[in-house]
């Protein structure tokens, strides 16, 4: 019994002088906990609508003051289609609602029919979004609301959760195999060994890395193979931006990687921090399951930082709305900032490790 207990002791102590396993023992739960708690929800709030009123009548804006009151929050008033689709391309509207010619004089002639079009990308959220609309419609007497989902008009899951999985997929496999593998040789001195040698640092990092990118080039092109073939899952936009993207993203997983095997010291805490501290960011705060809107302003505030973020909704766009280029400048922009500044982050932590 003496001994057990010496041993649990000796662990003890070990484990608090490593202040790594310590984060990971105690910081990661308290991080989730955290963000489970504020950011799983399926509300869905702060709804961007767009009103299109061509002739406007009492009627009609209280109506619109209506809507402004629930979830919908009324961010501008639009004069044409053009507008319209201007307006869902750069993703600054999640609805438009267009109110006919001579509204009060329909209405009082029976019952009219108002439009409500709906970004329906992420058919979950759509959904909601037609439900609380034929609410309030349902309080109004001789009002009708035809509703239409742009982009997905089958609501189909699948046009949601394909960029999502894409993302998610593409992080962890990148930046967890890349981590293990460079931690691996650590611990095997195999590191140490190719260090001596006169080949300088970074060709070795690098050649390193750059098996594991032309194996997730190839991962892209099969998922994108089988979002098409076999999910159905239309790709409207650009294929080449797709895949220009896609590698861009790759790179900042593997520089992610990179930066995860140059603070780890075994395999196990370099899977946990790739698994863990990676995984449940993608998840929460990318805007994969949960609308980033409806989040706290802090949650907001971190999603920005968040890789995933930025990929999957360009991929959304280019995949599902297929916009134009110019549309998703501000998530390459993102992510090629990213791509540098971790690439310059982890290099620089690799030489420091190795002098």
């Amino acid at each position: 019994m003496k001994k057990f207990l010496s041993f649990v002791l000796k662990e003890c102590r070990h484990i608090l002088r490593d202040h790594r396993t310590m984060l990971i023992l105690f910081g990661i739960p308290i991080i989730q906990i955290t963000v489970f708690g504020f950011a799983l929800t399926t509300e869905v709030h702060h709804v961007r609508l767009g009103v299109m009123n061509m002739q406007p009548y009492p009627e009609s804006e209280q109506l619109i003051a209506q809507f402004d009151a629930t979830i919908f929050e009324v961010s501008c008033r639009v004069n044409s289609m053009q507008e319209v689709e201007r307006l869902f391309g750069t993703n600054e509207l999640d609805a438009v609602l267009i109110f006919p010619s001579q509204y009060a004089r329909s209405k009082m002639r029976g019952r009219v029919q108002i439009q409500l079009l709906i970004d329906g990308s992420d058919p979950n959220t759509a959904r909601t979004i037609a439900l609380y609309a034929r609410t309030i419609a349902a309080e109004e007497q001789a009002l009708g609301i035809e509703t239409r989902f742009l982009y997905n008009p089958q609501s189909r899951s699948a046009f949601n959760f394909v960029p999502g999985i894409m993302g998610l997929v593409l992080m962890l496999i990148c930046a967890m195999m890349t981590a293990i593998s460079i931690v691996r040789e650590k611990e095997t001195g195999s590191m140490d060994v190719l260090l001596i040698s006169p080949t300088p640092p970074i060709q070795i990092i690098m050649a390193k890395i750059v098996p594991y990118f032309l194996l997730s080039c190839l991962n892209i092109f099969i998922i994108l193979m089988l979002s098409y073939f076999l999910l159905a899952v239309p790709i409207r936009g650009s294929l080449g931006l797709i895949l220009l993207l896609s590698m861009l993203y790759v790179t900042v997983a593997l520089m992610l990687g990179l930066l995860i095997s140059n603070i780890a010291q075994t395999q196990v805490i370099a899977l946990l921090a790739s698994g863990m501290l990676l995984m449940m960011p993608t998840m929460l705060l990318s805007g994969m399951i949960y609308p980033i809107e409806s989040m706290p302003v802090m949650l907001r505030g971190i999603s920005y930082g968040i890789p995933a973020r930025w990929y999957i909704a360009a991929v959304r766009k280019l995949m599902i709305e297929g916009v134009a280029p110019g549309h998703v400048w501000q998530e390459f922009a993102a992510l090629g900032v990213m791509a540098l500044l971790l690439t310059l982050v982890s290099l620089k932590t690799f030489k420091l490790r190795t002098r």
